[in-house]
């Protein structure tokens, strides 16, 4: 890695202003313990020839680089997609997974806990549990049970404890509040397995690192295949796991723009109907690091937020997306449902890929950009695969025709 890399997080977790760790004492002494076992286990040599074995023998990484040709022909520009899709369990969480199950095993922790919104990471980590034979807790909320039932399946059918959470807006904040207080319950012998760049250090620099391997990819990929880096490398920004992975590999080249997409939901303009807390926030505390949060002016409290994408309706984002932000390394724009499913039927009708909701965000945006760049060379990277996604755009959607 670069010395940026080495630069951030500071050794308390702050990127910037952003991230650090806000929780009570008992956990902080368990955060303290992962952390300094992240740190020596890690970056062993076993650790390393391990994961890398995992990652070829079992999660078929190398994920290809995609030119998409008609796309490309139709619309200007030149589209690539990083594959992500292809990545053992259809998206880019397994990438983490499994470095964190690697962690627990090395640990000697007994059970995985962790929240899922979409289900992708539900699944990640019920799959890196059954590989190492450790117990696996998944909270997911009610609304997103019903909507994305078949990932619910496969976690359950891979031996996963799927707990429904009942309160609130039923979906992600909450599964995330619900995961944290069972993880309290017993941090002896469990570890919380966040599904992304946020929460308390050091997670956002975990999670980061073990994506990074999709930037590292990406990158090399992309020379070989064009003989330059690409014009623009863009991502769909929830808590933004998947877009820290791919941008983490052009960080340090200034000529290459990064595009973070939000979902801007129904409106932008109303609260409860979006959730771009990096466009729309203000900073504060969530889940005990600081971000750009959507909250109300009532004690902070974060605001009630939504996307058609079950994965990207968090009303915070990662720390590290928020000092890129502000330093103005990374561009964050938007994309509404509309523009989401437009960009989901469109990929699947052209090129024959279905993707997921939340990557279908970002493939929005670059199809736009592609429109109005006819020299110019977008890389998405397609974080999964949208065959979660298919009974409820059916139900709710219906076959569409392209609008070309």
């Amino acid at each position: 890695m670069t010395s940026y890399f080495k630069q951030h997080p500071t050794a308390d977790g702050f990127f910037g202003e952003y991230g650090g760790s806000f929780i009570p004492p008992v956990l902080q002494a368990e955060m303290d313990k992962i952390t300094q076992a992240y740190f020596s286990i890690s970056k062993s040599h076993n650790f390393i020839t391990e994961l890398r074995q995992i990652r070829k023998h079992f999660q078929g990484r190398p994920t290809p680089v995609y030119f998409c040709k008609t796309l490309s022909n139709q619309l200007g520009g030149r589209i690539y997609l990083k594959r992500e899709d292809l990545n053992h369990t259809g998206a880019h969480k397994l990438n983490h997974c499994m470095g964190e199950g690697l962690l627990a095993k090395y640990l000697g922790k007994k059970r995985l806990i962790a929240e899922t919104g979409a289900g992708q990471h539900g699944v990640a980590l019920a799959t890196a549990a059954a590989y190492f034979g450790l117990e696996c807790e998944i909270h997911m909320g009610e609304v997103d049970i019903a909507k994305e039932h078949p990932n619910v399946v496969r976690m359950k059918l891979l031996g996963a404890n799927v707990v429904p959470v009942t309160h609130g807006l039923k979906t992600l904040k909450e599964a995330v509040d619900s995961a944290f207080e069972s993880y309290l319950k017993d941090p002896e012998n469990s570890i919380y397995c966040i599904g992304s760049v946020v929460g308390p250090h050091p997670f956002p620099l975990m999670v980061r690192d073990f994506q990074h391997i999709v930037g590292i990819e990406a990158r090399e990929q992309f020379l070989e295949m064009t003989g330059e880096l690409p014009d623009t490398v863009t991502a769909c920004v929830g808590g933004g796991s998947n877009a820290m992975g791919i941008f983490s590999g052009f960080i340090d080249d200034e000529d290459v723009a990064l595009v973070g997409v939000e979902p801007a939901g129904r409106s932008l303009a109303k609260v409860g109907d979006h959730a771009a807390s990096l466009s729309q926030g203000t900073p504060g505390v969530l889940h005990g690091f600081r971000s750009y949060i959507l909250q109300s002016q009532k004690a902070g409290e974060p605001d009630p937020v939504y996307s058609i994408a079950s994965g990207l309706d968090y009303p915070g984002s990662g720390p590290e997306h928020c000092m890129l932000k502000d330093l103005g390394r990374v561009t964050y724009t938007t994309a509404s449902d509309e523009e989401c499913l437009d960009a989901f039927y469109r990929l699947s009708r052209r090129e024959g890929i279905i993707p997921a909701l939340e990557s279908s965000h970002a493939l929005a945006w670059a199809f736009q950009y592609a429109r109005e760049n006819s020299t110019k060379s977008v890389l998405v990277n397609l974080s999964g695969r949208g065959d979660k996604d298919i009974d409820f755009v059916l139900e709710h959607y219906g076959i569409r025709e392209l609008q070309d």
